[in-house]
């Protein structure tokens, strides 16, 4: 073989792999940018998990949206969030309209308007959950049942308004409430039967001996399980109802038709309308719940 016919060959070779070269290039360029495109190219949908998660803008369409401050402490993120502003609210909320009351009946005990509203929930909250429930002893943690339940309705009812956000369908909320409905349960259940005698009355009387470590295991995770029934009711309660309101509007959306509307909107006002309902039924079953499990653990013997 010649010189010529080599160098034409090593020439050709170059040639090819330069091509090659400059296809993968191409190709990978391609490849990146459709990666690219498709992840930030709007989905039909997020909005809908946009409005019922938490994020750190607060939005009012058509008239704007109000960037939250973002905050770091050693590393953790401490920025406040959507459902942070909207818990302030609520907690302001509460604080403003009992001192309200409070002051009312100081000056007469003949309760008027909003005093007489919640006086209603006040004693219903006493007679027929607490007193009821817990039985002998129920004074203690009346102030506690209380706090719960006016928390739970005044975020219920808040997250109802437009522009805002219901903070009782942040799983991390509900679990924060469970966790005090726990240690509650706990300490009324040790206070009362003290440490031994509280966690041998988890046990019931008569179990034959051999089946005593099974009960005594499924008895110690009844403690967590109880509270985390808790939290997760009442998240998933309050964050299914704003879904399906929200997946009946976006029905005019997804069928490109305002016919559809006459459908749509009534039904998604029905499902609010529900939702009222709801909101005052999840404060009862939560505030309800915690008196059962506080009595079960006060009084182990009925």
């Amino acid at each position: 073989m010649t010189s010529t016919t080599v160098k034409t060959v090593s020439d050709s070779v170059t040639n090819i792999a330069e091509q090659g070269s400059s296809i993968i290039r191409d190709t990978l360029a391609a490849a990146a940018s459709v990666v690219d495109s498709v992840k930030h190219a709007p989905k039909e949908g997020d909005w809908i998990i946009e409005h019922i998660t938490d994020g750190k803008v607060l939005e009012f369409p058509p008239f704007g949206h109000i960037n939250l401050p973002s905050l770091h402490l050693y590393g953790l993120d401490i920025s406040i969030t959507k459902h942070l502003v909207f818990m302030w609210l609520v907690a302001i909320t509460l604080i403003v309209t009992l001192s309200y009351v409070a002051r009312q009946y100081k000056k007469s005990l003949v309760p008027r308007g909003v005093s007489n509203a919640l006086e209603l929930f006040v004693v219903f909250v006493r007679d027929d959950i607490a007193k009821s429930t817990i039985g002998k002893g129920y004074e203690k943690f009346l102030p506690f049942l209380l706090t719960s339940f006016f928390f739970i309705l005044f975020a219920n009812f808040i997250g109802l308004i437009p522009y805002t956000s219901t903070v009782t369908s942040n799983i991390t909320v509900t679990a924060v409430l469970a966790v005090f409905s726990f240690f509650m349960t706990q300490i009324g259940g040790i206070q009362k039967n003290g440490v031994l005698g509280y966690f041998k009355g988890l046990v019931p009387h008569g179990i034959p001996v051999v089946f005593l470590p099974v009960i005594a295991v499924v008895e110690f995770i009844g403690l967590f399980t109880k509270p985390f029934a808790l939290a997760i009711r009442l998240f998933a309660n309050m964050t299914a109802g704003h879904i399906v309101i929200y997946a009946l509007i976006s029905l005019i959306f997804v069928n490109k038709s305002f016919g559809m509307a006459g459908l749509s909107i009534p039904m998604a006002l029905f499902v609010y309308l529900l939702e009222i309902l709801v909101a005052l039924l999840q404060a009862y079953i939560f505030t309800m719940l915690t008196s059962l499990f506080i009595g079960m653990a006060v009084h182990q013997d009925h």
